[in-house]
């Protein structure tokens, strides 16, 4: 088992051009404890002080934050200070991962409790479609490969080489057959075509959000708040092995420098921050992400 900690800063602004005069808002930015994250502390900071704040666990076990300021405004603050460990299995773990055609059978027959708990995420959602498309995608890539975790990892390098990463291509109400079809987009495009792909197929897959470490260049000092929240996908591999992290933006099987957060069937399930607002005029938003290091480098 790999393993690195981390202290994340996460900083949301909005300034609005007219008075608020009412805004009613829901944050998953809360890190949820699993088998690949160990929450230490977390705590969230929202200015104005809302005159509501309600906290509960939704259905895919994410943590919401809701709150509602019910006082004139002009400017709302949210800040998210979390410290936690990452934790991913060695490839000694994976070597006996099942044939992912095999795997598909024992989803649907439901064979351990295990299998039928991931098996919700085997269905279309708001933003998957099931389709022969994704499918056919899918199975030419996959087919060489036995493993599930070698064969989704084919995947996750075709998608990488054939699709491009373009900010300008796509925007969050981009459905994923458009984003397929023109070949671009960004990471949560890029997930969503996986998650597509592999339901398609009758593998159970679930849509991650969270952060990813950076690096800066050779020679150049960190900069802070100049991360960026980035999308990934989870893969069930079986009731020994679990869920497997894949990262088709960056064509790699998520490492401890992917810092998972929530968890759900795709974006919809698990937008960072969403609300209403009465008035404001014209909004201007500034985000600002700092992922900074704890431990000098993963321990084995």
């Amino acid at each position: 088992m790999k393993s690195a900690e981390y202290q994340i800063v996460h900083e949301t602004s909005y300034r609005y051009s007219e008075p608020v005069a009412l805004c009613q808002n829901q944050l998953r930015m809360r890190p949820r404890n699993h088998s690949h994250l160990v929450c230490h502390s977390c705590e969230v900071a929202i200015t104005p002080t809302p005159t509501s704040l309600h906290q509960h666990t939704d259905y895919f076990g994410n943590v919401v934050d809701s709150f509602s300021i019910e006082s004139l405004h002009q400017s709302l603050q949210v800040r998210v200070a979390s410290r936690v460990t990452v934790s991913i299995p060695s490839d000694e773990n994976l070597s006996g991962a099942p044939d992912w055609r095999e795997l598909i059978g024992v989803i649907r027959r439901g064979e351990q409790p295990a299998d039928w708990l991931a098996s919700e995420y085997t269905f279309a959602s708001r933003r998957i479609e099931l389709t022969d498309m994704f499918a056919d995608y899918a199975r030419k890539v996959m087919q060489p490969h036995a493993s599930v975790v070698d064969a989704v990892q084919a995947l996750t390098v075709q998608i990488n080489n054939d699709f491009r990463y373009d900010t300008q291509a796509t925007d969050v109400n981009t459905s994923t057959e458009e984003a397929f079809i023109q070949k671009a987009g960004v990471c949560q495009d890029f997930a969503h075509i996986q998650i597509a792909c592999l339901r398609s197929l009758g593998l159970a897959v679930r849509y991650v959000s969270g952060y990813l470490r950076t690096y800066p260049p050779p020679g150049k000092p960190r900069l802070v708040g100049c991360d960026e929240s980035h999308a990934w996908i989870g893969v069930y591999a079986g009731e020994k092995i679990g869920w497997v992290d894949f990262d088709p933006t960056n064509a790699v099987r998520a490492g401890t420098d992917h810092i998972p957060m929530c968890l759900g069937r795709d974006y919809d399930d698990i937008s960072p921050m969403r609300g209403i607002v009465m008035g404001g005029g014209k909004p201007i938003l500034k985000v600002s992400v700092d992922v900074l290091p704890l431990d000098s480098s993963p321990t084995a």
